[in-house]
């Protein structure tokens, strides 16, 4: 079942304005959370780095979990939006594999301290919201399952229809990895080596016999 998003209550009525604030709130609050941590990160703090008073904040958030929330989803949003943007002008499904594994390398390496960051602290919110989080990871992931599909029927690929899924993971995976373990890949490769390197081994499973 898809998971609702939640809607954060706002004192302001303005939906631009709304949504400019909140962008201001979200770019304050990574930093402060990668730099600090969730849990040592005040509404003051947050407030104050994003240009406006805490009175102000709480007319665009009810609470610290709600920033959390908005910097989780805008995320995903922009990861979506990395994978879109690259699939539009592709043919067959290993074309589309081939640039869907490259915009979304692309865009962890963009996003690393962010993808991070979800990891370590989506414990932290609140259930509903922490299942909507972690449906849109699966949604992320159900991409990679489409395109894999759409190389079976044209032929472009070749998979077995119950390994589709944890193929999708397997790339999903592969892609984090190297946000999470950049501290030790960047020793040995650069981002496009890595991406080459990847590319290969998965292209290299999924079409031949």
């Amino acid at each position: 079942m898809t998971q609702q998003k939640k809607t954060i209550p706002s004192m302001v009525k303005d939906p631009k304005l709304i949504e400019k604030r909140r962008e201001q709130i979200i770019e304050a609050a990574v930093g402060l959370f990668i730099s600090k941590g969730f849990h040592k990160t005040t509404t003051r703090e947050i407030s104050r780095a994003s240009g406006f008073s805490i009175g102000t904040l709480y007319e665009y958030i009810e609470s610290k979990e709600d920033v959390l929330y908005l910097v989780c989803d805008a995320i995903h949003h922009e990861v979506e939006a990395g994978l879109e943007a690259v699939l539009v002008e592709t043919k067959n499904g290993a074309d589309k594999l081939r640039a869907a594994i490259n915009g979304f390398f692309h865009v962890m390496d963009k996003l690393q301290d962010r993808v991070l960051l979800i990891y370590q602290e989506i414990k932290s919110l609140p259930r509903e919201a922490m299942r909507y989080v972690m449906a849109k990871e699966e949604q992320i992931t159900s991409i990679f399952e489409e395109i894999l599909s759409c190389g079976m029927e044209d032929g472009s690929l070749r998979i077995q229809e119950s390994a589709v899924k944890l193929m999708a993971h397997n790339i999903v995976v592969l892609g984090e990895m190297w946000a999470f373990r950049r501290w030790s890949l960047k020793k040995y490769y650069s981002l496009e080596h890595y991406i080459d390197i990847q590319t290969s081994l998965i292209l290299r499973e999924l079409t031949t016999d």
